[in-house]
C-alpha cells in the first residue's frame, strides 16, 4: 500500500501560502490551543506513568465532570508543571522581548521555586553551577537530553508563531536547548510546528508530515514518527495495531536513568509517537484524540495536554466540545501554580506575542484582521545524544555513602542513581562528594539535599576508553542528620555489545 507519508513528504518543502485571518479568528484559536491543553493534562492526570509499556484498557474509567479543571487548579496544582514551565518562557518574552537569549530563559525557570524533574531538574542544577546554555542541556551535561522536557514546554512557541514553522523552530532553539539536546530538542520543535500548522490547516495527516519536515531525516526522532505515519496508512482503523508495532521496534530508552533497565519510558520520541497516534486515528474529534493519546499510556498527562492543545489551535475554542468546556469558565481566572497569570491572562498575552511576531515576520496587522506571511518548513540542525552507546548491565547498591565507596566496572561510560537526604529547614545541608576514576579525581560535586536545587544524579560520565575501570567516590563533610545515598549504578558499552540485562544485587 502506498504510505500517506510518502504521498505527503514531497510537500514538505512547498511554501504554506500566506493567510488572512480576522484577529477574532487568531484569538479563538491561541484560547483554543491553551484551552486545550489545559483540559489534556487535567484528563490525563490520574494516569500518568500508572501504566508503563501498556495501553490503558477501555474499560479503565478516566474521571471527567464540570468543574472539574478549576477543581485540580486549586487542589492539585503540581498537576499543571508543563503549563506553569511554559509560563515561565511567556513571563521572559513579556520582559525581555521577541528577542530574548537563551541565558535570560534559562536563568529565568533556574531561580524559580517551583519543584522540577528530568532534564529540566538536570539543567537547572548546571545553570546554578555555572554551565549554561545550550551546554546545560547537552547529553554530555545531562543524562535527560532526550526526555520529554522541552515537548512539554514548547506549545507557546508555535502559538506565538501562527502558520511561521521557521519562526517556532528559532525560538525553540533559544528556550529548548536550556534542558534538552537531540531528540529531547526534536519533540519541543516538532510540536512547536504543528501548533504554528494548526493555525493555517486542517488536514491532520498534512500537519504532521510538515511539522516532520523540520527534523533532519537520519535521526531516531524522524525515523519514528515517519513509521507511525506508515503504520497508519496499513491499519487505518485500528490504533492498537500502530501501538503495538511502536512498541516492538522503539520503545528502547537508552538515555533516561529512570527508563534505562525500567518500563518507564519518559523518552521524547516514544512520547511523541503517542501524540501523532491520537491526532491521526482521532480523526479531528478532541474526545477520540484525548482517548487514544491518553491510553497509550506512559507520560499520559503530558501527551493528551500535546495533542489536546494542537487540535484546540486547529479547531478554535468555540468549536472545542460542550462536554469539555463545562465549567472551564470557572477555572480561566485561577492563576497557574508558581505564576500571576490565569488563563484568562495567557490568552491575552499569546496574543500580544503572536502580532508582535507576526510583523516582526513579515506579516501586517491591521485594525481587524492579520495577514500571516508564507514560511516554508525547514530542517533544524542535526543532533543525536547518546551515539554508539548502549547500557549493558547495572549494580543495585542501596548503600549510604559514610566516607568512601568503590565500584569496578566495566564498560565506557557510568551514571550513579541516588539522592541526598536529612533535614533541611533550618540547616540547608550540601554534601561535598569526590569521584574519581582511576584514581583521577573527575568532579568534586556539591549536592544539595534540598529538593529544589538538588542534582538528579549523583554522578556521570560518558565516553571512558573501553574496558576496565574503578570509581571512587569520597563524601568529605558527612553529617549525623544526613545521608548520601547510592540506590543504583548503571554501566554503558558500546553500541552492539549487551550482557542481556544482567545486574547484581548487593546487599545493604
Amino acid at each position: 500500500m502506498k504510505s500517506i507519508f510518502n504521498t505527503v513528504l514531497v510537500c514538505l518543502c512547498c511554501t504554506v501560502y500566506s493567510q488572512t485571518l480576522t484577529k477574532s479568528q487568531l484569538l479563538d484559536k491561541i484560547k483554543g490551543g491553551w484551552a486545550g491543553q489545559t483540559i489534556g493534562v487535567t484528563f490525563g492526570g490520574p494516569v500518568e506513568f500508572r501504566y508503563c509499556g501498556t495501553i490503558i484498557q477501555p474499560y479503565q474509567p478516566i474521571p471527567w465532570y464540570k468543574g472539574y479543571v478549576a477543581d485540580q487548579l486549586v487542589h492539585n496544582d503540581g498537576l499543571f508543571d508543563d503549563l506553569y514551565m511554559d509560563l515561565t518562557w511567556v513571563e521572559v518574552l513579556e520582559r525581555d522581548g521577541l528577542n530574548a537569549t537563551a541565558e535570560a530563559f534559562g536563568d529565568a525557570f533556574a531561580h524559580k521555586s517551583y519543584k522540577l524533574w528530568h532534564a529540566n531538574q538536570a539543567a537547572r542544577y548546571n545553570i546554578l553551577h555555572g554551565i549554561k546554555p545550550p551546554q546545560s542541556g547537552h547529553w554530555i551535561h545531562n543524562p535527560h537530553a532526550d526526555c520529554i522536557d522541552f515537548q512539554i514546554e514548547a506549545d507557546f512557541a508555535g502559538l506565538m508563531s501562527p502558520g511561521m514553522p521557521q519562526a517556532a523552530s528559532e525560538i525553540s532553539d533559544r528556550v529548548g536547548h536550556v534542558m534538552n539536546y537531540g531528540d529531547g530538542w526534536y519533540g519541543g520543535v516538532f510540536i512547536a510546528n504543528l501548533y504554528s500548522l494548526a493555525f493555517t490547516s486542517n488536514d491532520i495527516p498534512f500537519m504532521i508530515s510538515q511539522a516532520l519536515g523540520a527534523i533532519p531525516k537520519n535521526t531516531k526522532y524522524y525515523k519514528v514518527i515517519s513509521d507511525v505515519m506508515n503504520w497508519y496508512t496499513l491499519y487505518p482503523l485500528d490504533w492498537k495495531r500502530t501501538w503495538f508495532a511502536l512498541q516492538n521496534k522503539w520503545s528502547e530508552d537508552i538515555g533516561c536513568p529512570e527508563g534505562v533497565f525500567h518500563p518507564f519510558n519518559i523518552d521524547a520520541t516514544i512520547n511523541s509517537a503517542y501524540v501523532v497516534i491520537g491526532l491521526l486515528y482521532g480523526h479531528g474529534d478532541f474526545t477520540k484524540t484525548l482517548e487514544i493519546t491518553t491510553r497509550c499510556g506512559q507520560d499520559a498527562d503530558c501527551n493528551p495536554s500535546s495533542a489536546g492543545g494542537i487540535l484546540g489551535t486547529m479547531l478554535g475554542y468555540s468549536k472545542i466540545p460542550a462536554y469539555w468546556m463545562e465549567g472551564l469558565d470557572k477555572a480561566e481566572d485561577i492563576n497557574f501554580a508558581y505564576t500571576d497569570i490565569s488563563l484568562n491572562k495567557i490568552y491575552e498575552l499569546s496574543m500580544k506575542h503572536a502580532l508582535e511576531n507576526i510583523k516582526a515576520n513579515g506579516g501586517t496587522v491591521n485594525e481587524n484582521s492579520v495577514f500571516i506571511k508564507s514560511q516554508s518548513v525547514k530542517p533544524v540542525q542535526y543532533e543525536q545524544s547518546f551515539e554508539h552507546m548502549t547500557p549493558t548491565y547495572y549494580i543495585r547498591k542501596n548503600k549510604n555513602l559514610q566516607d568512601t565507596m568503590s565500584i569496578s566496572f566495566t564498560g565506557t561510560g557510568i551514571v550513579v542513581k541516588g539522592y541526598v537526604s536529612g533535614k533541611t529547614e533550618h540547616h540547608p545541608y550540601i554534601a561535598n562528594v569526590d569521584f574519581l576514576i582511576d584514581g583521577r579525581n573527575i568532579e568534586s560535586a556539591t549536592l544539595p539535599a534540598e529538593f529544589t536545587t538538588r542534582r538528579y544524579e549523583l554522578f556521570w560520565k560518558y565516553q571512558l576508553t573501553k574496558g576496565n575501570h574503578l570509581l571512587q567516590m569520597k563524601l568529605n563533610n558527612p553529617e549525623g542528620d544526613h545521608e548520601v545515598r547510592v540506590t543504583e549504578v548503571l554501566v554503558y558499552g558500546e553500541k552492539g555489545e549487551t550482557l542481556n540485562g544482567f545486574y547484581k544485587l548487593e546487599s545493604k
